[in-house]
């Protein structure tokens, strides 16, 4: 079985190419295994993740009755309109070139709305997570991406960044390994409940989430899911904070999201509201590598909330 973009894979600690051989990824002095099939790209001086903990453990297995329950009972997450924005981003790739090479950061499992990018059969897709997923091509941590400078035409980061230890470095990697001019469509949440447990840092504004991008060009900002399902999450969680018992927690948890599911349909005419960036669910940004910095000042005029007053200088009776 080939291994997944092998020219452009390059050792996470010293940069340098990487050779198979022997059933393992090395570099002058550093060897990496390849677990059924999958290389695991992790370097113990870097990661909190390594190479003998990815080969130990598996993701949890979900029983048939649960996934079933799962299919059958609604979920929080809101459906919106990532898809569109995908189908963007595709159509943005598609200009660089033929078949386009996107890699996918935490991208083990289908995320909401990837089904655009995996039916689009002219893009070669790299795919990685920090476990071996159903569709994880290649282990790795998103501090150190494991590819060569501006060898990549795309890349996404959906729901990811709130679970990094160092966002800005790895938003920096993600610079780096995108050719000039290549894109990037990112999604990360902002009003919204911890969800990786010990694995869930940080949250953003979109202003926030714009500064967090600051090397990128934008072509596209915004609220990818509004304050509705912001309540929603809300109204669930304070429902786990119920029950003592996680099965009890669990079941109040979707019972919330049955009697209140009404609220996420509002969220398509709410989320083109300017007041539904200051209590968003989550945010999204599309752009383009650029080489120079966003001035922070332009960051700051391109709010489009409702909250505060217009910065005004202070005058000498205000100091007296």
């Amino acid at each position: 079985m080939p291994i997944p973009a092998a020219d452009i894979l390059r050792c996470p600690l010293t940069g340098e190419p990487l050779f198979e051989r022997n059933g393992a990824l090395e570099s002058s002095t550093e060897r990496y295994p390849i677990l059924e099939g999958v290389p695991i790209l992790l370097n113990d001086q870097q990661s909190i993740f390594s190479a003998a903990e990815v080969g130990l453990s598996r993701p949890a297995r979900v029983s048939p009755s649960r996934r079933l329950v799962r299919r059958l009972l609604p979920s929080r997450t809101p459906e919106g309109d990532t898809a569109v924005r995908f189908a963007r981003f595709i159509d943005q790739l598609r200009l660089r070139g033929d078949r386009p090479r996107v890699l996918i950061v935490g991208g083990g499992r289908l995320g909401q709305g990837t089904e655009e990018l995996i039916r689009a059969s002219d893009l070669e897709l790299i795919e990685t997570d920090v476990y071996v997923g159903p569709r994880t091509m290649i282990v790795c941590d998103g501090h150190h991406l494991p590819f060569a400078d501006g060898s990549l035409d795309g890349v996404v980061i959906q729901a990811v960044l709130e679970h990094v230890l160092d966002p800005p470095a790895v938003v920096r990697e993600v610079h780096r390994v995108l050719k000039p001019g290549g894109l990037v469509y990112a999604e990360t949440p902002f009003m919204q409940q911890v969800h990786e447990g010990a694995y869930d840092f940080t949250r953003w504004t979109e202003s926030g989430h714009r500064r967090l991008f600051h090397m990128f060009e934008a072509i596209d900002t915004g609220v990818s899911s509004g304050p509705a399902v912001a309540l929603l999450w809300s109204l669930c969680y304070f429902a786990r904070s119920l029950a003592r018992r996680r099965t009890a927690q669990l079941v109040l948890e979707k019972l919330t999201v049955i009697a209140f599911l009404w609220l996420k349909p509002l969220d398509a005419a709410l989320v083109k509201r300017p007041a539904a960036t200051d209590g968003a669910c989550g945010v999204y940004f599309l752009g383009r590598r650029a080489e120079t910095a966003i001035d922070d000042r332009n960051v700051i005029s391109a709010y489009r909330g409702t909250i505060g007053l217009p910065v005004r200088p202070a005058r000498e009776s205000d100091l007296s």
